[in-house]
């Protein structure tokens, strides 16, 4: 199981925070174009708890794949969980923190995920996929720099993924 664990200051309020990241359609915004991210769920205007999202995407060599996740777990503003139901990983349980600072908000995520336990997982996410993972959340961080003009300091651990078993 790999964990990821990525931090971003934003200089917004956690409300706009949280309904930037509640609302589904935002995911577009900030996820890398090569990934053809297209999602083929009707959305509702802001998530809930048993909320099943699904897309099309190509995330490597152009073959794409349907990937299907379910929001799990809210407690707004200050998170949410979305895991996979059906998609390219054995798993994926991804956390969405928000927290008020001084001139802001710190977002953190926590991404746990494998790929699977055959020999072929195992070298699928050795040689690509922990690197595609780690580029989208660099791109989203971009994005997001963008976005909200996000220039302020950063936290001391901004992108991290752990290679091990978790407790």
């Amino acid at each position: 199981m790999n964990r990821l664990i990525f931090e971003q200051f934003l200089p917004i309020s956690v409300e706009n925070a949280w309904d930037f990241f509640a609302t589904p359609t935002n995911l577009n915004k900030i996820t890398p174009e090569e990934m053809a991210f297209k999602v083929t769920s009707e959305l509702p205007e802001k998530m809930y708890e048993g909320l099943i999202i699904t897309y099309k995407i190509t995330p490597v060599l152009n073959i794409p794949l349907t990937w299907v996740t379910e929001i799990t777990e809210i407690k707004e503003p200050l998170y949410f969980i979305d895991e996979q139901r059906k998609g390219p990983y054995k798993t994926w349980h991804h956390e969405h923190h928000f927290k008020k600072v001084d001139g802001g908000v710190i977002m953190k995520d926590i991404l746990d995920y494998e790929v699977g336990k055959s020999i072929f997982g195992w070298v699928a996410e050795k040689l690509f996929v922990n690197k595609k993972v780690q580029k989208i959340f660099s791109f989203r961080e971009q994005m997001l720099k963008k976005l909200f003009l996000a220039d302020g300091p950063p936290p001391s651990n901004n992108l991290n993924i752990v290679d091990k078993p978790l407790a």
